[in-house]
């Protein structure tokens, strides 16, 4: 069985790094490890702070910036992320950092990790890709937020989560354009690609690691299914 877990970088690093939440999760893995022989993980790994940081001073300096040179500055932040990441699991990790899901060889240890393709899109549309190639019913997206809103609550107290959505219904949410450092709980291209093989993406908060542990367990869990 493989599981696919994108990781928006805000988890791994939202200003710096989170070695308390890095330490935590490599435990939970491990404890997945142990007890099943057959139990395959393909993490992927996003900008985070780095990456918002980076675009931000672009921004400022070059006020008609170009989205292939913003994307590119957050490609770059993933890669750092995802080669901290791969270190941590070095144990189980016999690959290098993925950073094109078109070419990537079977999966040798019981750890990938992944990181940043092109522009065009976020790590998110690398996570579908992945779990196309190697057969995962599900993405595992884990970020700051706990379940999708049919709204931005930051911006209207009516707004309520959801619990289960169709793609249909979440890409008239969020449109069909990406955008650099863009805040959508999926990223649109993404969400195109899954929809179209379809593929079923669990959106959970990233820091909640016994709300991961159900869902890894197929327990019933906190969080938004989209696809269901």
């Amino acid at each position: 069985m493989v599981s696919v877990i994108s990781f928006g970088g805000s988890i791994v690093a939202p200003d710096k790094v989170d070695i308390e939440f890095l330490k935590n999760f490599k435990n939970l893995i491990r404890s997945f490890i142990e007890s099943d022989s057959g139990r395959r993980f393909i993490f992927i790994v996003g900008g985070g702070g780095p990456a918002r940081q980076w675009q931000n001073a672009y921004r400022e300096i070059c006020p008609n910036i170009k989205n292939e040179e913003a994307d590119w500055i957050g490609i770059t932040a993933t890669r750092l992320n995802a080669q901290l990441v791969k270190a941590i699991m070095c144990e189980w990790c016999n690959q290098d950092v993925i950073i094109n899901p078109m070419e990537v060889s079977p999966l040798t240890g019981r750890v990938l990790v992944a990181a940043g393709w092109k522009p065009g899109f976020s790590t998110d549309y690398d996570a579908v890709l992945l779990a196309e190639r190697f057969k995962a019913d599900a993405v595992i997206n884990l970020s700051n937020i706990e379940k999708i809103y049919n709204a931005d609550p930051k911006i209207d107290p009516s707004a309520s989560p959801i619990d289960k959505i169709s793609w249909a219904d979440f890409r008239a949410m969020v449109g069909d354009e990406w955008v650099p450092g863009k805040n959508v709980p999926f990223d649109p291209v993404a969400s195109r690609h899954a929809e179209k093989i379809g593929l079923k993406v669990i959106c959970a908060a990233g820091k909640n690691l016994d709300n991961l542990k159900k869902i890894l367990n197929g327990e019933e869990f906190f969080g938004t299914t989209i696809g269901a």
